[in-house]
């Protein structure tokens, strides 16, 4: 106690105490980075020749295998030894991993910066990215630990120690969130902020309220991810899940090799255009619905609009096999009655672009509608009173009022869109399309190429699962990328 009073009598001071900590701490971070550079060894083998003779290592594999690893080639360790029960530890530590560098990194350019926020909070935005970097670095070195433990215990015996630089750095990890600590301490005195356990002793009756939901999407959105580890192994139902021989990055490179330009290509440019199409015609319909006078044929029109989307997928098929159809399709009977040549639709490439964009509208644009029309709803009519007022006509007051309201909506619709941009409407292409083999250069898309691989290769579970973990990596990128758009152009529009 007496040493931790001197520290805080010294880090009270602004100018030497607090610079003087941030630096060191920030030169902690930069020694905790290095030291886990890939070259850096932290697991070594030991007891080698026993140890490949209990596991039935081969000459052969064992001259892939090395004498020490870092946390980044764990995972190679894995694939060449044939362990695949050490797969998942090892590619947790490989996430805690990233996630650390990530806040090290973050707290580093922090204090490089030396700014104060200025909302009020003084530093001490710096100060909790420096302390999530020094919990995850401490983690990153007990994990270490335990998967020398557990690998050991897979093992049977002794095969695996890990190195001093492990325990280097858990020390320097402890003394370093100590330090900034106690430097958050000072500085939440100075702004007048209280922290998380204050928070909760303050609004404890809420954080309880807020269990029951945290535990609904544990169970249900964050447990499940667990089966992304499916991608980086060739599954059997023999070994199961964790024993599954861990194979890496080859379900994707499976998948890249496999046309996988032509597929991004379809699946994003029309998911493109079914949201800008989609959203704009949306749009263009409430505004519509919205300026009938006539409430049964303003009720009539929307519920003929919204039908549409209650048909399924499986009847869409049926409508759209009797319209184009050759020997017998209703367009191509009128087509005959007129005296002209039948289309071949189903032998024809040039068509489906534009038939699967329309039936995909015409099945949407009722349900989206709904939503915009809720907002336009919503606009204060005090607004368009006062416009008329002013003599606004009907296409001023909705450029004016109308369109600004919704742009919000609008916005926050576009950003939940574009997360899901690389995932395509299995049920309208499969539906309409099938496995006609003439269409596939227009009309494949990536989930309905992985799903002809599934069933063509039975219990090719890592290949579905790669592709997901792509189309979600896919779509959180393009949403981040978005959303710090939008918070650079309308800080008020932006989801975070």
């Amino acid at each position: 106690m007496k040493y931790l009073s001197i520290c805080d009598q010294y880090l009270e001071q602004r100018k030497f105490g607090r610079k003087t900590g941030q630096l060191l701490t920030g030169a902690v971070s930069m020694m905790l980075i290095v030291c886990s550079l890939p070259f850096v060894d932290w697991i070594r083998l030991v007891n080698t020749s026993a140890f490949f003779e209990k596991q039935g290592i081969t000459e052969e594999m064992a001259s892939t295998l090395r004498s020490g690893y870092s946390i980044f080639s764990l995972l190679g360790f894995v694939q060449n030894s044939g362990m695949g029960a050490l797969g998942l530890y090892a590619m947790l530590l490989l996430l805690v991993l990233a996630a650390a560098w990530y806040f090290l990194v973050s707290y580093i350019w922090k204090i490089v910066r030396n700014r104060r926020d200025a909302d009020g909070k003084g530093e001490l935005r710096t100060y909790t990215a420096g302390k999530t970097a020094m919990l995850l670095a401490a983690l990153l070195t007990v994990g270490s630990y335990g998967f020398v433990l557990y690998a050991n215990d897979v093992a049977g015996m002794k095969g695996f120690a890990g190195s001093w630089i492990i325990g280097a750095e858990l020390a320097a990890a402890i003394a370093a969130y100590v330090v900034i600590k106690r430097m958050e301490a000072r500085e939440r005195v100075r702004c007048r902020e209280h922290g998380l356990v204050r928070e909760l002793q303050k609004n404890w009756v809420l954080f309880l309220m807020l269990v029951p939901i945290a535990v609904f999407f544990l169970i249900n959105s964050y447990l499940p991810m667990v089966g992304i580890y499916f991608a980086f192994v060739n599954f059997n139902f023999t070994d199961g899940l964790w024993a599954s021989p861990f194979v890496g990055l080859k379900n994707f490179e499976f998948l890249f090799q496999s046309q996988m330009g032509r597929l991004i290509r379809n699946t994003v440019l029309y998911n493109v255009v079914f949201i800008g199409l989609g959203n704009v015609i949306q749009i263009f319909f409430a505004i519509l619905v919205s300026q009938i006078t006539v409430k049964w044929f303003k009720k009539t029109g929307q519920t003929l609009m919204f039908m549409p989307y209650f048909v399924s997928y499986v009847m869409l098929k049926v409508m759209v096999y009797s319209l184009l159809e050759y020997q017998y399709g209703a367009i191509n009977n009128a087509i005959r009655s007129s005296g002209g040549q039948a289309i071949d639709f189903y032998n024809t490439t040039i068509y489906w672009p534009f038939l699967i964009t329309l039936f995909y509208l015409w099945k949407s644009v009722g349900y989206g509608m709904v939503t915009y029309l809720a907002t336009i709803m919503g606009i204060d009519n005090e607004m368009y009173e006062a416009s008329k007022v002013d003599g606004a006509n009907v296409f001023q007051r909705i450029r004016y009022i109308t369109l600004p309201q919704i742009k919000p909506t609008f916005i926050i619709l576009l950003i939940y869109s574009l997360g899901g941009i690389m995932k395509g409407n299995f049920e309208l292409f499969y539906q309409t399309v099938g496995n006609n083999g003439l269409l596939y250069e227009v009309t494949d898309i990536l989930d309905t190429y992985v799903y002809r691989i599934t069933i063509g290769q039975p219990l090719s579970i890592g290949l579905g699962s790669a592709a997901g973990l792509f189309q979600s990596i896919f779509g959180f990128v393009v949403v981040m990328l978005t959303n710090w758009v939008i918070r650079k152009k309308e800080a008020d529009y932006a989801l975070f």
